[in-house]
């Protein structure tokens, strides 16, 4: 199995692990969207909040270059260290969400 179809393999469980957590409050749904070429994910949620609407990104991650790009990343905890423990190195994940200066500081890839 090469590289590229595990780590998508590992991002989808952990996502589909995310999404199937039920919301404490609300009528909130998440959501995983793959794109068509299988190097978007994302978790969407959508629903309602009392009287307020929600809908919005929790979570986008990419794979680019062979590496795993978190571009946003909403989860309370982050999905970093779950990457981590199924086997992704750190110089694999790049934190997109921070400025490349920052990047360099974290222990992640800078690009």
């Amino acid at each position: 199995m090469n590289r590229i179809k595990e780590y998508r393999e590992l991002i989808n469980k952990i996502l589909l692990a995310h999404a199937n957590i039920p919301y404490s409050h609300g009528d909130i749904k998440s959501i995983v969207i793959v794109s068509q070429d299988s190097n978007h994910f994302l978790i969407m949620n959508e629903g309602w909040d009392g009287k307020r609407r929600i809908h919005g990104c929790l979570v986008h991650a990419e794979i680019r270059d062979g590496k795993i790009w978190i571009h946003y990343d909403g989860i309370e905890d982050g999905i970093t260290d779950e990457l981590v423990a199924g086997g992704v190195p750190k110089d694999h994940i790049v934190l997109a969400f921070h400025p490349p200066y920052i990047r360099e500081h974290t222990g992640y890839a800078i690009k």
